[in-house]
């Protein structure tokens, strides 16, 4: 239960961090990936699972491994 806490946390901050890096907001993320616009808010938050679908979409998009969406 810990574990999926802290991945959900690190998902968050990392996701965070992407949307800085390119100067995206989540609105505009969500629409390019055809998320749910609270759905980035809540992977963010770290309220919410994923699904290994939405990581590999996340990771292609920002063209990297996915896990590096997990890394510290």
């Amino acid at each position: 239960m810990v574990l999926e806490i802290n991945l959900r946390q690190k998902l968050g901050k990392n996701l965070s961090e992407l949307l800085k890096k390119h100067n995206l907001k989540k609105e505009e993320l969500s629409l390019i990936l055809g998320f749910d616009n609270s759905y980035i808010s809540k992977l963010i938050k770290g309220k919410i699972n994923i699904t290994i679908d939405k990581i590999e979409k996340i990771a292609n998009y920002f063209k990297i491994e996915p896990y590096k969406l997990f890394k510290d």
